[in-house]
């Protein structure tokens, strides 16, 4: 039996039909080559995902990233916590550090850590595990007395809450440097002027000095090759 007449395509169609298949995959072919990406491209990307999600863990998160800050241990008292707070952020504090970031950071980490840390509400929370970012956002000054102890001044308080003045920078607490600088660190930072100028001072002198050395040393040479020139020149003369 054979096939029904319509159902074979004429040769000059089949052809045509072939040729247009070719140049269709053809195509397909180089665009596929031109997006074809290294394998390593996916690796990349899937790793710089990982390291900017690790980059924004919070430190409250940990049970002892605020400790680890400051470098105390968790069974220190506000008295030692405070102690290590002044010492560490003396060090850190971006005026002493001016244009580092690493300082900048490590400052601003200190901060947040004594925010916990220095107030006992807050510590204890940290301490059970239920702290949260909010608690952070809303705290004011940390309060580093022991529960029995008394009361501050209120000039001293007042002192403190200026110095103390937070203002929300990336979801971290920063200080005003200038009041926090005048509260703790003022005369120590002017002893520390005075000083550099007395330095400076004595290297001015001891250079004056060295150069007043230096001139006379000069001096006491071209004497001493004048005189002997001299001499010279008497003695060739006196000869007959």
């Amino acid at each position: 039996m054979s096939a029904p007449p319509e159902t074979f395509l004429p040769s000059h169609q089949l052809r045509g039909f072939c040729t247009v298949v070719l140049i269709l995959t053809d195509q397909g072919t180089s665009r596929l080559r031109l997006l074809k990406l290294h394998p390593d491209t996916f690796k990349v990307s899937q790793t710089r995902g990982h390291s900017s999600k690790s980059d924004k863990v919070l430190l409250h998160r940990s049970r002892t990233a605020y400790y680890d800050i400051l470098r105390v241990s968790p069974s220190a008292t506000q008295s030692q916590v405070k102690t290590a707070y002044y010492k560490q952020s003396f060090v850190y504090h971006p005026d002493k550090n001016p244009g580092s970031k690493e300082a900048s950071q490590r400052f601003s980490e200190i901060s947040e850590a004594y925010t916990v840390l220095g107030n006992i509400s807050l510590r204890k929370k940290y301490d059970r595990g239920i702290l949260s970012q909010s608690d952070i956002q809303s705290a004011g000054r940390p309060s580093s007395k022991e529960p029995a102890s008394k009361p501050a001044a209120p000039q001293h308080q007042q002192t403190q809450q200026r110095a103390r003045r937070f203002s929300q920078m990336g979801g971290k607490p920063m200080f005003d440097f200038d009041a926090f600088y005048r509260a703790h660190y003022g005369e120590q930072l002017q002893r520390e002027r005075e000083l550099r100028l007395y330095k400076k001072h004595m290297e001015e002198m001891q250079e004056k000095r060295r150069r007043r050395w230096r001139d006379q040393k000069i001096m006491e040479v071209a004497v001493t090759m004048i005189l002997t020139m001299a001499g010279v020149i008497f003695v060739s003369l006196s000869k007959p």
